[in-house]
């Protein structure tokens, strides 16, 4: 039961990465990303594609990250010009859009099938009893707390965290006081793609390779970044790890293993209701 619970990790890492990229996006350009898993889809797809071409690992890595950063950029650039005074339910919903077409474009690209993934980092970090934690998961945990509280400095102590923060809060103010808004949201997108497109090129040969498969790891991250409430990446990132612990730990049992699937959707309806009891419990008085 602990090697199964320990073996989800590695996907625990890539939900609360995806979870706190999520939170980020929303707190700094207001937008709920649901494209960002497919953008990070195309650079590891690539990455991969350049691996088997010949090139060296670290270098496709580069590659199929900064592409992910550049398509990331592209996205932002369009709702930084064209939806920048939107609500947020529109954002979402072009983001939502982008992730109907990337996924349709990917799929003519990459077509649908799984393919094989390399291993940037292979073998095991250190044993818990008889249980393995594997370097891929070490690796994306590390990197995901190093961007959490990386940012978190960054929207506090610097200046360019107090412009990111006026833009998010007073987008229509900050651009009257000569905030450069649409240069920030971009690069915000930029920033975040690169984070997210390195943790599924990690994880990716841990799940399911094809488009669809690796585009959906969305999903589990959402429901962690909504643990957070969209607002606390700490709470996310413990969100992300729990559900991938929970899916590991289902997997020990083979009568409820094909339902681990569930476990987001099942998060994100107990969050909702939580959430709402307030209101509820007030219209019950």
């Amino acid at each position: 039961m602990l090697q199964s619970t320990v073996a989800g990790l590695t996907s625990g890492g890539a939900y609360a990465l995806l979870g706190v990229c999520a939170v980020l996006m929303y707190r700094m350009v207001g937008v709920v990303h649901f494209a960002q898993a497919a953008v990070a889809t195309f650079g590891t797809l690539v990455a991969a594609e350049l691996f088997h071409d010949g090139m060296a690992i670290a270098p496709a890595a580069a590659i199929g990250v900064a592409i992910g950063a550049g398509l990331s950029l592209l996205l932002g650039a369009v709702m930084a010009i064209w939806f920048a005074q939107a609500p947020i339910e529109v954002r979402s919903t072009v983001a939502i859009a982008m992730l109907l077409g990337l996924l349709t474009v990917g799929s003519r690209l990459f077509g649908g099938s799984p393919r094989e993934m390399p291993d940037p980092y292979p073998g095991a970090a250190f044993r818990i009893g008889d249980a393995v934690v594997t370097t891929s998961a070490l690796v994306v945990i590390a990197f995901t707390v190093a961007l959490a509280a990386g940012v978190g400095l960054l929207l506090a102590r610097t200046r360019f965290g107090v412009l990111v923060r006026a833009q998010s809060e007073r987008p229509v103010t900050a651009e009257l006081l000569g905030i450069r808004v649409r240069a920030l949201s971009v690069a915000v997108w930029t920033g975040v793609g690169a984070a997210a497109t390195f943790g599924v090129f990690v994880v990716a040969p841990t799940r399911p390779s094809d488009v669809t498969s690796l585009s959906l790891l969305i999903l589990p991250g959402l429901a962690a970044a909504l643990i957070g409430l969209f607002r606390h990446v700490w709470v996310a990132l413990a969100g992300g790890l729990a559900i991938g612990l929970a899916e590991g730990l289902l997997t020990h049992f083979g009568s409820v293993s094909a339902y681990r699937q569930v476990i987001p959707f099942a998060v994100v309806l107990v969050v909702l209701l939580w959430s709402q009891r307030r209101e509820v419990w007030d219209v019950a008085r």
